[in-house]
């Protein structure tokens, strides 16, 4: 969808940025220790994430690890945000809620908007208010975009209405993240 915006519109709003400070991980979280370790096979952390995974190929969730939970976490969240959006709050690409803590890996496509029959998570609104995952779609000329992959271990499974939005997932989040973990993939449109 942002692929079709003109490389000078993208570049005019490249000093625009909602900013990493304003990402859950640093907010809500930002006493939590971050034990979590949070894995792709599909990239590194703070390296480029495959374009299959993203708006100009198959637009597939990264397949991902989380190891380190806690024996006395209820439940996890995942949550992934690109703070570096042309707007206030960082874009959401992701919520997913209600993760069994013992389910450590997901494969790729693990989030899709319609979770099938027997899915052990929820999933909320991203910023396109829509269920599921949003891949990575930053404008061209806007420059790198960092996309926050942001696991959450819950002391108490989250109360959250149905398609949650970010508020009411914050919400939830407040004085309940006992661990958290963050992997950073990052991509770009020349």
């Amino acid at each position: 969808m942002l692929e079709k915006l003109p490389h000078a519109v993208g570049e005019a709003l490249s000093g625009l940025r909602a900013g990493a400070e304003k990402a859950a991980f640093h907010t809500i979280a930002a006493e939590a220790p971050a034990t979590l370790r949070v894995t792709s096979e599909a990239f590194a952390d703070t390296t480029s994430i495959p374009a299959r995974y993203t708006a100009d190929g198959e637009g597939l969730s990264p397949p991902l690890g989380i190891a380190g939970v806690p024996d006395e976490a209820a439940s996890l969240v995942l949550l992934v945000e690109d703070p570096d959006a042309p707007s206030p709050r960082p874009f959401v690409h992701l919520i997913a809620w209600n993760l069994r803590p013992e389910d450590r890996s997901f494969p790729e496509g693990a989030f899709a908007s319609q979770a099938g029959e027997g899915a052990r998570h929820d999933l909320g609104r991203n910023s396109f208010q829509k269920n599921g995952w949003l891949p990575p779609d930053p404008p061209t000329g806007h420059g790198p975009h960092h996309y926050l992959f942001q696991v959450f271990a819950l002391a108490r499974p989250a109360d959250l209405p149905a398609s949650p939005g970010r508020g009411a997932l914050l919400d939830a989040l407040q004085g309940n993240v006992i661990a958290k973990g963050l992997l950073t993939g990052t991509y770009e449109r020349a």
